[in-house]
């Protein structure tokens, strides 16, 4: 294997390059990767606010051996926890692929990757998705790009709307025309995603228009997106008065991406002034770029949808880390002193016996861990519980998680969100991954990574189902268990915050 592994896809050849790996028990495997090859048209030009265009057809060979550019021009986190290298370029619509036998007929299970970043940040390119661990256990690994911010979600009057949505479909669509030849099987295709990559793969998992594109659902840390056209419209209009131009195709096309993005953070106004009882009351309403339902790809919301059937024959694992934004709590304490929590909990609309419940849950760790995990459950535990809850009465097969084991590393508060994600991948060693979990064990790595590699390559998880609103796999200091209850509280909690 010393020459450079080669396949050919519809739009020509491409060649990448082999990589060794070596795993914690120190066993090395070879695998190829074949990074940038891109699955649409540049997005630039008159394509900027349109459907993703057609590749041309290229003569030759065409090296893929970089990761191509990055939709995402700037970091828009501060330290954000993932490493998310940005890469300068137009030609952002890509894919990487990662698979331990470039041949076609070696029909391999494939994960499809979508990356998180809240919609407006994020890179495929980061060295936590290589999928190298996966490529051991001969698994293909995709990661795909896709439009962020408003160039993927805003609503442009005489456009295309919900881009980023249909980069998605562009992108899934290309894996099944052309992953056969890279050793991947069409028919085994799971889609896994983190935070808004989750909610990436709920939106697919009930989009009827989606669904021969992929096998099962891996949603890590998924938030609900319920946002209406109007909802889409209204965030169109406040941006484009910010910047000072027309919310229509003509007016948004004359904008530079960077000053709409600019427009975008300036538009957000809280309706309330109680800080404390707008962080839960309102979290899960915040105006936000994410994909909105437009009665042309996106007819419902995603629990609707659920209700109705649609995705009930895909396999599910669905789950969150128990302190996803937890790390707002220092910032609480003094805004909250001298106020129960369970007043704020009552103030922000939640019945008073479940702010109850609530508060006595948290109570050792003060006023400002409770209103942050309150936060943290209705952003996140509460779509994971109630979506769970959804598809057990439709008997679709689900298997949720609550990822509970905390970080040492400094700053990073409990089990944090995105701290799950290095053990699913099984790359505690790589870049960054230390820093977001300070020293951590290798069995939990195997526990989290063996239930992904079994929903990607088996279609199911060695733990019960969640067939009663209650069965939920744990994973804490003592690696994995499967215990009931586990999301007792947040079932109940979004039951009273669904409209």
């Amino acid at each position: 294997m010393t020459a450079r592994p080669e396949a050919t896809i519809e739009a020509g050849r491409v060649r990448g390059l082999w990589r060794d790996h070596r795993d914690a028990a120190g066993s090395t495997t070879r695998h190829a990767i074949f990074l940038g090859i891109p699955f649409a048209a540049p997005p630039v030009g008159d394509a900027r606010f349109d459907a993703p265009r057609a590749v041309e057809r290229w003569i030759g060979v065409r090296n893929c051996v970089a990761f191509g550019p990055t939709p995402q021009r700037h970091t828009p986190y501060i330290d954000p926890r993932i490493p998310e290298p940005s890469v300068p370029g137009a030609g952002t619509l890509t894919i990487n692929v990662t698979t331990p036998n470039p041949h076609a007929g070696a029909d391999l299970p494939v994960l499809v990757w979508i990356h998180g970043g809240g919609f407006i940040g994020g890179s495929p390119a980061s060295p936590w998705y290589g999928g190298q661990a996966f490529a051991r256990d001969d698994v293909v690994t995709v990661t795909i790009s896709y439009r962020l911010g408003f160039e993927g979600f805003g609503w442009v009057e005489g456009a295309v709307n919900n881009r980023g949505v249909r980069d998605w479909l562009a992108g899934l669509e290309w894996v099944q025309r052309n992953i056969r030849a890279l050793g991947g099987d069409p028919a085994r295709v799971t889609i896994g995603g983190q935070s808004a990559g989750g909610s990436a793969v709920m939106r697919l998992l009930t989009m009827p228009s989606a669904q021969h594109l992929f096998a099962a659902v891996l949603a890590i840390s998924p938030a609900d997106c319920p946002a209406t056209a109007d909802d889409a419209k209204t965030l169109a209009r406040r941006i484009a008065a910010r910047a000072g131009t027309s919310a229509d195709l003509a007016g948004f096309s004359a904008v530079p991406e960077r000053t709409l993005d600019a427009a975008r953070v300036a538009g957000f106004e809280r309706q309330t002034e109680d800080y404390l009882v707008a962080l839960v009351a309102e979290a899960a309403d915040m105006p936000a770029l994410t994909p909105s339902i437009d009665g042309d790809i996106v007819h419902t919301s995603a629990v609707e949808a659920i209700a109705s059937g649609v995705g009930a024959d895909k396999p599910l694992l669905i789950g969150t880390t128990a302190h996803e934004f937890n790390h707002v709590a220092a910032s609480l304490e003094k805004p909250a002193e001298g106020r129960r929590a369970a007043e704020v909990l009552v103030a922000a609309g939640l019945p008073k016996d479940l702010a109850d419940a609530m508060a006595a849950r948290d109570a050792e760790r003060g006023t400002g861990w409770t209103l942050a995990q309150a936060y943290s459950d209705v952003v996140f535990r509460r779509c994971a519980a109630g979506w769970s809850d959804a598809r057990a009465a439709t008997g679709a097969l689900t298997w949720a998680y609550d990822f509970r084991w905390e970080s040492s590393a400094p700053g990073v508060v409990g089990a944090a969100h995105c701290v799950d994600v290095p053990f699913g991948f099984d790359v505690l060693g790589a870049p960054g991954a230390r820093a977001a979990t300070g020293p951590a064990p290798q069995v939990l790595a195997d526990a989290v990574h063996g239930d992904w590699l079994a929903l990607i390559r088996d279609g199911r998880v060695a733990a019960p189902q969640f067939v009663d609103g209650r069965s939920t796999i744990v994973y804490d200091a003592s690696a994995r268990r499967s215990i009931a209850p586990g999301y007792a509280l947040e079932s109940r909690l979004w039951a009273v915050t669904q409209p």
